[in-house]
């Protein structure tokens, strides 16, 4: 019974110091241990982590450097992926790379043993990025140059910086001779960005690998105040925007281009791009995100902004709904953030049209993205909405789908996508994310939210295991918006703190 009291004083006193510690934002920059001393626990020899290992900044800095951009069909992934081996494989932990059917196009799944068989905690990290305009980079995208303060490279936002966060988080608590009371695996997996070999070709291969009782990915944005750098909001997110595309075409008269007419099939299609992408489908709010919004009001510096908030919230029509919608997003620091939590969103992303100058062709092309609420609006009562609002247009609209695979079958399998249910609160994961947050982040508002984008989580909740999101550094709008664009980057502090916040998660689940 002394004993049990005296290891709980220990653990105790470990904690205290970690919550006492959270203004820390330079954690680990030397590469000496995060917390030196703090672990009083009887624990195996500490390993001797090499301090680049430990210093987020600089393995993002190496992760950045390799090029895995995914065109749509996987990337280039085995060297990052034999390069963290490296990493892993030094600080004693097992790793196996797993191959794809397509070459050089690899998973690595790293774990690190617990003392019970508890089932584990999976850290999800995926290891390809977006491709890059490279003539529109201030910096090279391969190299992670630290300019004023922000880290630029392809990867560093989405996702290699929650990678490098995270890996450095784990190897501090090796290099103290930590111990955690269930397994930790760390996947980082390829062809999240597109590709065949993704986690679902993972979980059928080797599911025995990846089983585990919770799931942590990218996800939850932690938003600044006005000035940027403020934390304002700390959210983890426990459920996706549902993901599916239309398909608009036009057809006209293929002639000559020395005689142009109003109806050439580019008019067409331009004309109705234009009528819907002025064209905004209606407001849902859910629970998640009505618990979301709540919390923005009360961290929110700006009183306009919060009373507009609220003002959503308790509108109780329509129209006013709507005029309240237009005041938060005008008034947020995050407006395309905001405004895609709201609906339904559309957005262009690839148009095809013509083959030769002098040649009015006689097919235009555009590929439209959604994103859907799920326990919003339906997609196929947004099909419907859109087929309307375009009806008067000479324009096709067609829900593009798998090969093999009817309309009405994908509409049927897009509804089980939009009533998958958000992962539950009441997890060791969740709670262990909300107090790191606390201790961290002490004067900004902590939320669960709805993520606008998707992730690899699908296999994990097909499974009912509840997936949660976070990138772990405060981000300003600028960054946000260079997420998939020119010139990603983040801000160093924020990294650092960010690794912190990683640290005292883990924290949680050692013994």
């Amino acid at each position: 019974m002394k004993m049990g009291r005296l290891l709980s004083n220990q653990m105790l006193g470990r904690r205290s110091l970690l919550g006492g510690l959270a203004g820390v934002g330079a954690v680990g920059l030397t590469g000496s241990r995060v917390f030196d001393g703090s672990s009083a626990l009887a624990s195996p020899p500490a390993v001797n982590v090499a301090p680049a290992d430990l210093d987020s900044l600089d393995l993002l800095k190496r992760m950045i450097s390799y090029d895995t951009q995914n065109f749509g069909t996987g990337g280039k992934t085995r060297p990052f992926a034999e390069m963290l081996k490296g990493v892993w494989d030094a600080a004693g932990v097992s790793t196996e790379i797993i191959p794809t059917p397509q070459p050089d196009n690899v998973h690595l799944v790293a774990r690190i043993k617990g003392t019970t068989s508890a089932a584990p905690v999976l850290i999800l990290g995926h290891s390809d990025v977006v491709p890059v305009e490279k003539e529109r980079w201030r910096t090279d995208p391969f190299v992670g140059t630290v300019r004023k303060g922000q880290i630029f490279g392809r990867g560093a936002l989405d996702m290699k910086g929650m990678d490098a966060a995270s890996v450095s988080a784990l190897l501090r608590h090796i290099d103290e001779g930590g111990q955690f009371e269930r397994d930790i695996i760390v996947l980082t997996d390829c062809d999240e960005e597109a590709g065949e070999y993704g986690s679902s070709w993972l979980a059928e291969q080797h599911w025995d690998k990846l089983d585990a009782g919770m799931v942590l990915t990218e996800g939850g944005w932690f938003l600044a105040q006005h000035d940027r750098t403020t934390p304002m909001l700390i959210t983890v997110t426990r459920q996706d925007k549902v993901y599916f595309n239309l398909d608009l075409t036009a057809r006209g008269v293929a002639t000559h281009s020395s005689k142009p007419n109003p109806n050439a099939a580019i008019v067409k299609l331009s004309r109705a791009v234009d009528e819907l992408a002025g064209w905004l489908a209606p407001i849902h709010l859910t629970p998640v995100t009505r618990e979301y919004f709540a919390a923005l009001a009360r961290a929110t510096h700006d009183r306009a902004f919060a009373k507009a908030i609220r003002m959503l919230l308790h509108a109780r029509s329509h129209d006013t709904r709507e005029r309240a919608a237009r005041v938060v997003v005008a008034r947020s620091d995050y407006p395309w953030l905001h405004s895609a939590l709201l609906r339904t969103t559309t957005a262009f992303v690839i148009e095809d049209a013509g083959y030769k100058e002098n040649v009015i062709p006689s097919t235009a092309h555009v590929r439209v993205n959604c994103r859907g609420i799920p326990g919003g609006q339906k997609p196929r009562a947004f099909l419907k909405q859109v087929r309307s609002q375009l009806a008067h247009r000479d324009v096709r609209v067609a829900l593009a789908r798998p090969e093999g695979t009817s309309e009405a079958e994908y509409l049927d399998q897009l509804d089980k996508s939009w009533a998958t249910r958000p992962a539950d609160l009441d997890t060791p994961l969740y709670r262990a994310i909300k107090k790191a947050a606390a201790a961290t982040y002490p004067h900004a508002v902590f939320a669960p939210a709805l993520f606008e984008a998707g992730t690899s989580l699908q296999p994990w909740r097909e499974h009912h295991i509840p997936g949660y999101g976070v990138y772990p550094y405060v981000i300003d709008n600028d960054q946000l918006v260079a997420m998939h664009g020119n010139n990603e980057g983040i801000y160093v502090d924020a990294l650092r703190k960010g690794t912190a916040f990683m640290y005292r998660m883990f924290d949680r689940f050692r013994v």
